[in-house]
């Protein structure tokens, strides 16, 4: 019998889980940091809250097995002031949309790969990105809930030869001694768990 308490959570509740972390970093982003560097090289605060955006509204549709587009990333900041609300219900979508019946099961997107595993992926660009944001913008971001990290771990160990091939990950970082799970698989996403921006 398996034991492991991690597997009774769907896809769903655990994306509910990341939105309550997220969605008070995304409103709390100053437009003062939107040039901001991130941890995330190629992106500054305002490239990196609107692929967060593309990722968001495409994943929804892969939770439907619909095919998803990311051939462009719109300027979502550029339409305006309410761009922080319009993500976070466009996060609420998600999360509807991944807690629908059927959503975890058989395969989707143009790989075929397992919906679970794809619902994975928006899990890991909810909760990485953020802190990506957070860190970013100078705000506090508390970790990740133990069952989302656990979720991560394996989904990371899965994606990471392709994603490391693909330049989604940067190398895995040295673990610092005594880090937190979440912070061992910020490492292994390729980042630098105590990164600081350039005001700090």
């Amino acid at each position: 019998m398996d034991t492991n308490p991690v597997k009774t959570y769907g896809i769903g509740e655990l994306l509910g889980m990341a939105r309550e972390r997220a969605v008070p970093v995304v409103r709390g982003i100053p437009d003062a940091t939107l040039a901001a560097p991130t941890p995330c090289a190629e992106y500054d605060v305002r490239a990196l809250v609107n692929h967060l955006f593309q990722v968001i509204v495409q994943f929804q549709r892969l939770a439907v097995k619909e095919a998803s587009d990311f051939g462009e990333t719109p300027d979502r900041v550029a339409e305006g002031p309410e761009w922080r609300e319009r993500l976070a219900r466009e996060t609420d979508r998600l999360v509807s949309a991944w807690s629908a019946p059927g959503a975890e099961e058989g395969t989707t997107g143009g790989m075929n790969m397992p919906a679970r595993l794809v619902g994975s992926m928006a899990l890991l660009d909810l909760t990485v990105h953020v802190w990506d944001l957070a860190r970013a913008t100078g705000q506090a971001y508390p970790g990740a809930d133990q069952a989302v990290v656990a979720e991560l771990s394996g989904a990371v160990d899965e994606l990471a030869p392709t994603a490391r091939k693909m330049g989604v990950f940067g190398e895995p970082v040295p673990e610092p001694e005594g880090a937190s799970a979440f912070e061992r698989l910020l490492a292994r996403t390729g980042r630098d768990p105590y990164w600081r921006g350039a005001g700090e």
